[in-house]
C-alpha cells in the first residue's frame, strides 16, 4: 500500500525577522474552533489524508494483531479495575467514587453518616447509554453544600467544550437551564443559589467567570470577573 502524502503549499512565514518557507500551513484552518464543534467542517483534503493514514497504518501493523492484544491484555491485567476512593465525610453525607471492571466510568456514592444504606448518585456508564453518544467526556462532578444538587459538565463531542448540568439528586430532574460552551468547571455558593463557571471565548480560552442563579434564564447570568490582559505571540489570534 503506498504511503499517503499531504499536498505541499509553499507559504512564506515569518518571526522575529526570521523568515522560512512552511509546506503545510494551509491545513491550519482559521475556523478551527468550528470543526471541534462541528467535524463535517474539517477540510475534504485533510479528512481524506487522515483516512488514509489510518488506513495505512492498519494496513502495516496487520501482522501484529495477536502481539497487540497480548500487550494490551497485559497492561490491563496490571490496572486495579475494581477499586474505591476513601469515603470523606460532608456535613450529613460521606461521598466516595468507585470503578467496576465491567464500566468504563466512575460511579459516585453516598450514605448519610452513621447510616448504611448506600446511594448512587451518579453512573458514567448510565449516562453514556441514556444519551445514545459515541464520545462522553466529563469535565467535573460536584454536589451542592446542602447535598440537594449534583452539577455536572458534559463534552459529547471530543471538542472541550463542556455543557453543564444542574440536577435535583433526589427527583433526578434537571432544575436549571444548562450552559453551554464552558471550560467545564462548577462551583456551588455557600447558599445553593447559584453556581459560578467559565465561559470559553471565541478562542478558546476560560477569560471569564459568571454567576447562574439556579432556576433562572442563564441569558441573565452575571459576569463577574474577566481576564483583558492575553500575552502577545508571533501565533497570537487577531
Amino acid at each position: 500500500m503506498k504511503l499517503p502524502q499531504l499536498e505541499k503549499k509553499p507559504e512564506i512565514k515569518s518571526c522575529h525577522n526570521k523568515s522560512w518557507t512552511d509546506d503545510y500551513s494551509w491545513i491550519h484552518q482559521p475556523n478551527i474552533l468550528e470543526v471541534l464543534r462541528d467535524s463535517s467542517k474539517l477540510l475534504p483534503e485533510v479528512r481524506k489524508y487522515l483516512e488514509d493514514e489510518n488506513e495505512y497504518f492498519s494496513d502495516q501493523m496487520k501482522g501484529t494483531k495477536k502481539i497487540q492484544k497480548k500487550l494490551f491484555d497485559e497492561i490491563k491485567a496490571r490496572i486495579k479495575l475494581d477499586d474505591e476512593s476513601l469515603p470523606y465525610k460532608d456535613k450529613n453525607y460521606e461521598y466516595w467514587t468507585k470503578t467496576t471492571a465491567k464500566g468504563n466510568y466512575s460511579i459516585k456514592l453516598r450514605k448519610k453518616i452513621g447510616e448504611d444504606q448506600i446511594e448512587e448518585i451518579w453512573n458514567g456508564d448510565k449516562e453514556k447509554e441514556k444519551l445514545k453518544t459515541e464520545y462522553f467526556g466529563l469535565g467535573d462532578l460536584e454536589v451542592s453544600f446542602n447535598d440537594e444538587y449534583l452539577g455536572y459538565s458534559l463534552d459529547l463531542k471530543g471538542s472541550e467544550y463542556y455543557t453543564i448540568y444542574i440536577r435535583n439528586i433526589k427527583s433526578g430532574n434537571l432544575v436549571t437551564e444548562k450552559i453551554e460552551e464552558t471550560s467545564g468547571s462548577i462551583e456551588f455558593s455557600l447558599d445553593d443559589k447559584y453556581i459560578f463557571y467559565s465561559k470559553l471565548d471565541k478562542h478558546h480560552r476560560p477569560r471569564t467567570i459568571y454567576r447562574h442563579e439556579i432556576g433562572s434564564a442563564t441569558k441573565d447570568d452575571l459576569l463577574i470577573f474577566e481576564e483583558k490582559k492575553r500575552s502577545i505571540h508571533c501565533w497570537d489570534w487577531p
